[in-house]
């Protein structure tokens, strides 16, 4: 965090030497000023994570939302939005307060917080966004792991594991929408899969391509979110004592977490033209990456923004995204899971106490925790 407060101040858009150099962008207005403009920093060119790919690869991976530019990102969004409506997402809140106490339910009095609630949660939300199994959650966190974790001695997996994993997703969700053809259900694969008014609807790739997101998305964001803001509640007992005594800060509180912990690092896109961004000259083609857990940490937009507060109003995080075309699809959904989380968690376990170190798993896209060991008290 010194090396970005550094960055922000001296040189909010750095160039950072390498194969290939990139641009790092590091102040809110930055990375705002990026995110909403898909005409000029296209997530198209070279797709939207960090690591490079052969071109051969890259035209595989622009089926994909993550890695599209409007108009086709455009129509894209418009058929998957309605699954995602604050209306529709609203409509699982008791059913997430279900899924959180029965979570804890099970947990015994010492408990890992990471494998026992913050993964299984977005997992069960997930079986149930697809009308799965919860018995397939084991399946979907497993194929998360494969594909985000390569970095990571614990979850380390080659390129073409990855790949494996990634095509396992896609057998699963040719079946899921097999069964909904035969059998339609009043649930969101049923609704993303019929035709919409003027007759369009999504091709069986880009529906199996919308599930692989979700996988990777709804589980990993919302899961780290959760562990994250779990260990900020424990290094600020002051604040814990607070949601504690008033469990309707929950909805503050879940904003909150998702600056400090900011669950995904960053995101890159590339220059479209020769163009400026914050008074330095970029070229077309530069890499350019936008780092969101620095934004959130930006004086010129928080006060106090290394002080963590649940209680935080005004908080224009950009958590979810800075904005524009890629904001976050699932982020009435993660805020919803986050909100009810906390809140069972302060009126069931007051007491609850971390026991043991945090692990954190080692990736430069996802600030993930593997394992946060707790008492419930």
């Amino acid at each position: 965090m010194a090396q970005l407060a550094w960055l922000r101040e001296h040189h909010p858009v750095y160039w950072h030497e390498g194969e290939p150099g990139f641009w790092a962008v590091t102040r809110h207005a930055d990375v705002t000023h990026v995110s909403r403009h898909s005409e000029l920093f296209s997530s198209a060119r070279k797709l939207a994570l960090f690591n490079e790919m052969p071109e051969d690869q890259r035209e595989l991976q622009r089926m994909m939302m993550l890695n599209q530019d409007p108009p086709e990102h455009t129509r894209r969004r418009s058929l998957v939005n309605r699954g995602f409506t604050p209306r529709t997402i609203g409509a699982l809140e008791q059913h997430i307060r279900d899924i959180c106490d029965d979570l804890l339910d099970q947990c015994t009095d010492e408990a890992d917080f990471v494998t026992q609630v913050a993964a299984p949660l977005p997992l069960y939300v997930i079986c149930e966004l697809l009308g799965a199994p919860v018995s397939d959650r084991d399946k979907i966190f497993t194929w998360s792991n494969r594909m985000i974790g390569a970095q990571d001695p614990d979850y380390a997996s080659t390129p073409e594991e990855g790949g494996a994993a990634a095509m396992e997703v896609y057998a699963y969700a040719a079946e899921l929408a097999a069964q909904r053809a035969a059998a339609p259900r009043d649930d969101i694969v049923s609704k993303l899969l019929r035709p919409t008014d003027t007759g369009e609807r999504l091709t069986d790739n880009e529906f199996e391509l919308f599930v692989l997101l979700l996988v990777v998305a709804g589980n990993e964001t919302t899961r780290n979110a959760a562990s994250g803001g779990m260990l900020a509640l424990f290094d600020h007992a002051d604040q814990w004592a607070r949601l504690v005594a008033d469990p309707g800060l929950a909805g503050t509180c879940a904003e909150e977490i998702v600056r400090w912990v900011s669950p995904v690092n960053l995101f890159r896109r590339t220059s479209t033209c020769d163009q400026e961004l914050g008074g330095v000259p970029i070229k077309e083609d530069d890499k350019v990456v936008v780092f969101y857990s620095s934004a959130n940490r930006d004086a010129a937009v928080f006060t106090d923004p290394d002080v963590f507060d649940i209680g935080r109003d005004p908080n224009p995080h950009i958590g979810f995204g800075g904005g524009g075309a890629h904001f976050c699809l699932g982020n009435h959904l993660a805020k919803l899971e986050l909100r009810v989380l906390f809140e069972q968690l302060a009126r069931r376990f007051p007491r609850l106490q971390q026991t043991g170190e945090a692990r954190r798993l080692r990736s430069n896209f996802i600030n993930g925790i593997k394992e946060l060991p707790v008492r419930l008290g």
